[in-house]
């Protein structure tokens, strides 16, 4: 199985990106990761907030094949603790999905449309995050994750 994680806009502070490089190395020994950036929409003052949302859900869509999986970091999403999530892990690997695509959504969320094709929602906290600190957060949880079903003492309990 690859796992992709899809988020708008780069991260532009350097010692978050430094985080996520870290951890994206260390998950590449796990499995087959890539992180895909999409560029901030321009000239979103002259959007509205669905506008904005229908124009983020179009070039998220186009980033997927017919075959992925697609499953929104959402606030609304279920909520896993970190061997839960490693459970869920495990389960997809074992059904056959050839890749599982994770998505941050821009600043108001996802589109309609987005939500019609997702296969779920998960929510990492119910607190709210920058999109660029969820990026960390995210990456280290799935690093996380794959320490857990490898039985290697990176998660103590």
């Amino acid at each position: 199985m690859n796992i992709k994680l899809i988020a708008i806009g780069k991260t532009d502070n350097k010692s978050l990106q430094t985080l996520i490089d870290d951890y994206t190395k260390r998950l590449s020994f796990y499995i087959k990761f890539d992180l895909e950036i999409i560029p901030d929409i321009k000239n979103v003052k002259n959007l509205s907030e669905s506008q904005q949302k229908e124009k983020e859900g179009e070039l998220i869509l186009s980033k997927l094949t017919p075959t992925d999986q697609l499953i929104l970091l959402d606030e609304n999403g279920k909520n896993f603790s970190s061997v839960g999530f490693s459970e869920e892990l495990q389960k997809k690997m074992n059904s056959g999905i050839k890749t599982l695509v994770f998505v941050i959504g821009g600043p108001y969320g996802f589109s309609e449309t987005v939500y019609s094709k997702a296969q779920g929602k998960i929510s990492l906290s119910l607190m709210t995050f920058s999109h660029q600190m969820v990026r960390l957060f995210f990456i280290e949880q799935l690093y996380r994750g794959f320490t857990i079903l490898r039985n290697e003492p990176y998660h103590h309990q």
